[in-house]
Order: C-alpha cells, then sequence, then structure tokens
C-alpha cells in the first residue's frame, strides 16, 4: 500500500510539510502520538515523525520533518502526488490532556512542529497557553503564525536575534516560571540538550514539566530496545512508554550518548546517497 502526499510545501531551507493519506491513522491519532514511516515500501531506513496535524474527513496526516540524514533527503525528494511506502501508527502514548491552568509551551527548532497539537489541545481544554518559540535564526522559524493565533501570550527568540529577542528559550521561560502565580506546568520539545536546560529552570521553580522524546527507533513497538531511555532510575521504552515523560526524571546525558551512537554510519549514508549516479545504460556504446 502507498501512501499518496496530497499536499507538500517547504518551511525553511531544510524543513518539508507533508500531507499523507492515511485514513485510519487520522481517525485515531492523538496528541503528542508519532508514526514510524519510510519512503521505500520493502526496504530503507524506518524513522519517527510525530504527527503535526490530521484531517479526519480527507483521511490525512501532516508531517513535518527536517532534512538531515539519508532518509529525509530521499522524502524531501518525493513530490507532491507521490507516495510514501510505509506508514504505520499510531504509536506511542497520547499526551494527557487536562485544565491545568496555565501550561508553558516552549518549541525549539524543529521540535515546534511535534508542539504545535499539544498546545491546540490544551487550548481546547480551556488552559491559559504561553508559547516560546526559538530558532537559530529567522530563516529557520516555522508555524509562527499558528502559534500566535492559539496562544494567550506568544515569544519569539532567535540566537543570533535576527528576529524576536536574541536569547536562548531557557531565558524568557526563566521569566514566566518566576511569575506570580507560576505556570501549573511546562511542555518542552526540541534538541536534547535544549529541553534538557529547559527542565533544569522548571525544577528551580518546582513547575512539573514534560518532555517529548525522539531517540533512535526500529521498530515502534517496544522490541528492538533500541529507544531506551533512563526515567527516574529505571530503563524506559520511547516507543511504548512514551514519547513523553517528566522531564524532571529523565537522564539526558545518558540519552544524549546513545543518540550519538550512529553519527558516523548517518553522514557515510547522507554522502553517499548525495554522491550516488545512476549507472543505468552507461556500459553501452
Amino acid at each position: 500500500m502507498a501512501y499518496r502526499i496530497v499536499n507538500k510545501s517547504q518551511l525553511s531551507e531544510n524543513v518539508f510539510r507533508i500531507d499523507v493519506e492515511a485514513p485510519l491513522v487520522a481517525q485515531a491519532r492523538k496528541a503528542g502520538q508519532f508514526v514510524i514511516v519510510s519512503p521505500e515500501a520493502e526496504a530503507g531506513e524506518r524513522i519517527p515523525l510525530t504527527i503535526a496535524g490530521a484531517d479526519q474527513e480527507k483521511g490525512t496526516i501532516r508531517l513535518i520533518f527536517q532534512r538531515v540524514g539519508k532518509t529525509t533527503a530521499q522524502m524531501a525528494e518525493i513530490p507532491e502526488g507521490g507516495a510514501l511506502g510505509y506508514v504505520a501508527g499510531p504509536l506511542g502514548r497520547p499526551t494527557h490532556i487536562e485544565k491545568f491552568g496555565t501550561v508553558v509551551c516552549v518549541g525549539g527548532g524543529i521540535g515546534v512542529a511535534p508542539l504545535l497539537p499539544i498546545a491546540e489541545a490544551m487550548k481546547d481544554a480551556g488552559n491559559t497557553v504561553v508559547s516560546i518559540l526559538g530558532a537559530r535564526t529567522k530563516d529557520l522559524l516555522i508555524l509562527e503564525e499558528q502559534f500566535t493565533s492559539l496562544s494567550d501570550e506568544s515569544i519569539i527568540v532567535t540566537d543570533d536575534g535576527s528576529y524576536g529577542r536574541k536569547a536562548l528559550v531557557t531565558e524568557p521561560l526563566q521569566e514566566v516560571c518566576a511569575r506570580s502565580p507560576k505556570p501549573d506546568l511546562a511542555v518542552a520539545i526540541g534538541p536534547a540538550i535544549m529541553m534538557k536546560f529547559c527542565c533544569e529552570v522548571t525544577r528551580r521553580y518546582g513547575v512539573p514539566t514534560q518532555v517529548s522524546l525522539n531517540t533512535i527507533m526500529v521498530d515502534g513497538t517496544g522490541m528492538c530496545g533500541g529507544c531506551r531511555v533512563e526515567v527516574g532510575g529505571q530503563t524506559r521504552f520511547v516507543c511504548v512508554d512514551g514519547p513523553e515523560f517528566d522531564g524532571h526524571q529523565v537522564n539526558f546525558d545518558l540519552m544524549m550518548r546513545r543518540m550519538d551512537a550512529y553519527k558516523d554510519l548517518e553522514k557515510r549514508a547522507l554522502q553517499q546517497y548525495k554522491d550516488h549516479q545512476c549507472k543505468i545504460g552507461l556500459d553501452r556504446k
């Protein structure tokens, strides 16, 4: 079965948004869940992507991904009207949504994409939503309009000061946590190092914090163990126990070491993909 891409757009130099026909996933998905996808049906790497939205009437799910390795480079080249070879889901535990009070949603880089459906669900549940979005530079900021429209307060920061405030997301997060009353919940999604330091800020103020982890995965059903992390001193599997956890309990240092294990192989695979040239017919005179 092929999963047709009915709409495709480019959000920044290396970030793409696609709407994919997957009616059963669209009907069942909830905020915080993800799918395992592959551009090829029979072979190739399978990667986890959080479902950034869904249209049940059209039977489509929205995926936002960054071109960083071979598989995402392949996906970036599939045109609108083309298809993914493999989509499995929805997987993982949905986000726990209720009326907490004030929820501060912190997104960094591509982490802004999986944060959006969570922020929308928190708002629909009656929460006051404060959003903090960060990117290295203005050109890499995504989904600002969507967050501005749903948030009671929206704060934008860039590392280089090209847009919004020149700051890391931890700076406005600390300011929001220092308010009286303080937020009732924080949700942080982004690079592992960003989530780690966000949790250090919220821990000082006693603000409960949930994070969504994007670790190495193969099957997405808990069988391979590749996604294991340490939470509260115990082993947990991101694909079935997560992807969301209490950020104050996550061993981020161990997780980051595990995520770096295949960096060299990933770079090599991407370079080989870039260097590949079709040789069909070159043996003919």
